[in-house]
Order: C-alpha cells, then sequence, then structure tokens
C-alpha cells in the first residue's frame, strides 16, 4: 500500500528561498509541495484551499505578516506551522515567540549558506515530519484578538490529599509547545509567590537569546535569565530561565551554570535542573513537566517525587506533545496529572498558604 504524501504550503517572500525548500522537498518522495505563497494573505487562502499537512511560515512578509497569517491559521483552519525564520534582532524574536505562543510547533533557522554539505537539508525534513504528525488544536487567542492580554485568573484548585509543606521553589521543564503552555500558567498564578520559578526550555539558537525577555512583558511575573552563582533565595517571586547552551543547576542555595555534556541531546535539560532540585530541596521541591517532544525530565521528575517533593506533569489532552509528560507518567513520576488550566492554580493552591503566612 502506497503511503499518503506529507503535503506542505511553503510561506516565503524571498523566490531563493522557495526554489530552495521546493527543491529539497521534491528530492524526498514522502513530500508533496501543494503550494508556494509570497505574503501572508495568500498562505490564509493557500491553507483553506489545499488543506495542507503542515506549513513553513516566515516571519517577515508582506502585506500581512508571518505572525498575523499565525494566528489566524491557528483560529480559523489550525495546521501544524513550523516557523523557518533568519530574524535574530529583539524585535522580530519577539514576534517569533509570539508565533510560537499562539501556536505554531516549532522554529528553526533559515539556512546561511556556511552549514555542512546537506546538514541543514537534512534537519528541515526530520523537523517537518515531525511536525507534520503533531495533532495541533484551535487558538481562540488569534480569533479574540488577546494575544499578549491577560488572561482571566481560574479559581483556585483543589488538590486534595495534599498537606500544607514549605515548599521552597518551584522547577519546571517544557520544550515543544512550551511558550504558550508556560504563559498561560503564569498568567494563573499571582505574581507574589514567595517562590522562586526555576524553569528550563527548550528552543532552538538563535531564536533562544531574548525569550526571556518577551516572557517578561506577557505577565506579572519577573523574568530573567540565570547568573552563575547567584543566590537562590533572592529570587522570589521571579522566573529564572536557563540561558541557551546551559545546563542550570542548584547547589548549595546558588545558581550555577555549566557547560556539562547534552542530556537526551538537549543543554539545557530539565533532568540537570530536577535532579539537582530533588537532591537540593528534597519535600520543599515542587517539579511540573509540560509538553513536549522526547523523555527529557522524565527521569528527574521521578528523583524529585522520591525525595518527597510534590510533582505534575501535564496532561495529554492539552499538550501540543505528549512525550516528555507521557515519559513521566509511565516511570510513576507524577504525584497529579493535570490540565493546562488546571497546573497555574494547582501551583498557587500548593503554596497559597506561605503567601498567607508571609502577608500575616
Amino acid at each position: 500500500m502506497t503511503m499518503a504524501k506529507i503535503r506542505v504550503l511553503v510561506v516565503e517572500d524571498s523566490t531563493t528561498a522557495r526554489k530552495r525548500f521546493g527543491e529539497v522537498l521534491a528530492g524526498h518522495p514522502e513530500f508533496e509541495m501543494v503550494g508556494e505563497a509570497e505574503d501572508g494573505k495568500r498562505a490564509i487562502e493557500l491553507c483553506r484551499e489545499s488543506r495542507p499537512d503542515v506549513i513553513t511560515m516566515d516571519m517577515m512578509l508582506p502585506v500581512m505578516s508571518g505572525l498575523a497569517a499565525t494566528e489566524y491559521i491557528m483560529a480559523h483552519c489550525p495546521t501544524p506551522i513550523l516557523i523557518v525564520s533568519s530574524s535574530t534582532n529583539r524585535g522580530e524574536l519577539f514576534k517569533t515567540y509570539d508565533a510560537l505562543a499562539a501556536g505554531a510547533v516549532d522554529v528553526l533557522e533559515k539556512p546561511q549558506g556556511d552549514e555542512l554539505d546537506g546538514a541543514w537539508e537534512q534537519k528541515f525534513v526530520s523537523i517537518l515530519k515531525l511536525v507534520s504528525r503533531i495533532r495541533v488544536i484551535t487558538h481562540l487567542r488569534g480569533r479574540l484578538g488577546t494575544l499578549g492580554q491577560p488572561l482571566a485568573r481560574l479559581q483556585q484548585a483543589a488538590l486534595p490529599g495534599v498537606s500544607q509543606r514549605q515548599y521552597k521553589v518551584i522547577a519546571v521543564g517544557a520544550s515543544t509547545g512550551g511558550p504558550n503552555a508556560i504563559v498561560e500558567i503564569l498568567r494563573a498564578m499571582p505574581a507574589d509567590l514567595p517562590l522562586p520559578m526555576l524553569l528550563v526550555l527548550h528552543i532552538s539558537e538563535p531564536f533562544g537569546a531574548a525569550f526571556a525577555d518577551w516572557l517578561d512583558g506577557q505577565t506579572g511575573w519577573r523574568v530573567k535569565y540565570a547568573r552563575h552563582g547567584e543566590p537562590v533565595g533572592s529570587a522570589g517571586g521571579r522566573v529564572i530561565m536557563a540561558p541557551p547552551e546551559r545546563h542550570l543547576i542548584v547547589r548549595d542555595g546558588r545558581l550555577h551554570l555549566t557547560l556539562d555534556p547534552e542530556r537526551h541531546s538537549c543543554r539545557p535539560s530539565v533532568d540537570v535542573l530536577f535532579q539537582s532540585v530533588a537532591r537540593e530541596y528534597g519535600s520543599g521541591a515542587v517539579a511540573c513537566l509540560l509538553t513536549g517532544m522526547g523523555r527529557d525530565g522524565a527521569s528527574g521528575l521521578l528523583e524529585v517525587r522520591r525525595a518527597g517533593g510534590f510533582t505534575i506533569a501535564q496532561d495529554e489532552a492539552t499538550s501540543v506533545v505528549y512525550g516528555m509528560p507521557r515519559e513521566a507518567v509511565l516511570l510513576g513520576a507524577a504525584e497529579r496529572v493535570l490540565p493546562l488550566g488546571g497546573i497555574g492554580p494547582g501551583l498557587e493552591a500548593l503554596t497559597a498558604w506561605q503567601t498567607e503566612s508571609k502577608q500575616t
């Protein structure tokens, strides 16, 4: 039986780039290029007409930007989108993050011309295959025009059977689908929690450079990249991110950044953070593993649970990719499996009494 081809819509204003993408796809029999668009408006039209399996989307487009096209497509005809961009200045990076938060699945840097023969093409094809298989959902924010606005706080979720405990840190890990998930969680939580939140997000270079700055503007939380040697205790009420290409660990009450080898092909690695948090804080740690491809974070989450900490994994229904959380659930690492909308309120419920006691 002949396998159905992966139908690709290429959205790119550069004729040279469109031709190169088309040549790469033509060289792989499992792909079929069903259309090419030079601007965002035409991308929407072709998406409706050809119903592709996956879209490659440039961010800087005439007539309608890649961000606007992504928001519309994810609201009205949800399709897996791979951002293919060379935009690396701050403003253009912010648009890429906005597109990821609006439902785009992943991001790939355009070829620079100095890659090893076939290296970029191989990566392009590999990521396209993965992205095309992802089940995407309708993102109503693109339809309602509320991207970047605070979401209504959910009623605080109860976590039955959880005793009050003195937590000292919240550690969060995410990969594919993570930007949107992290924003949703932070918007559902008060920014005055006395605990620091340590965050590892897999995002490829050079696109990770300004993510902390972008996230800082999305919610009431203060967000910054970790600094080597910084005391963890001074980071209460803030989100501290692992910077690109550095593992983030906690040791002797301080943050440490390392160039140790990749774990699960990742640096920063969620496992590395979670394992250090388990050793440092034991029952005083809360760890949460969100949507993502692969298995990074699963064994680390198990270590936190075995050390007496509280562990949460995102559920399958709300994960863009149920890879990392699934591995954690299979290991028995998750004390609670929660939908995305319940994680922020759940974290607040765990720590609310600490906030109240601090205020009194």
